[in-house]
């Protein structure tokens, strides 16, 4: 009998198979069964991509197309600001990066790739 890989997200060796996906009991993660093999590789699904579809990676730079208000302060980060060597993280907020104004979470929607 094959083991269940362990985890992808934390790297616990706690699994089982569920029908078609494997599940973690320490974290409640499921994947997909025919990633199980796969675990380092990245789910095509999670491609992060601009407004205009281009696919970001790490230390690419962008552009903002859209004034963003920044919650909880008075901070406009500007249309047309360019932010360098961005981060691809999970999340709702893809986009970690450092700008003048300090360091934001960012929506991919709203970068342009330069």
């Amino acid at each position: 009998m094959k083991a269940a890989p362990s985890c992808p997200q934390c790297a616990m060796e706690n699994t089982y198979p569920d029908g078609t996906l494997y599940v973690c009991a320490d974290c409640g993660h499921e994947w997909p069964a025919n990633l199980g093999a796969d675990v380092g590789e990245e789910p095509a699904g999670n491609v992060v991509k601009d407004a205009n579809g281009n696919v970001l990676s790490d230390g690419d730079s962008v552009v903002l197309i859209k004034d963003l208000r920044v919650k909880g302060s008075s901070i406009t980060l500007k249309m047309g600001t360019k932010v360098k060597s961005i981060r691809i993280v999970g999340g709702d907020h893809e986009i970690d990066c450092k700008t003048d104004a300090g360091s934001f979470m960012l929506k991919a929607c709203f970068l342009k790739k330069v």
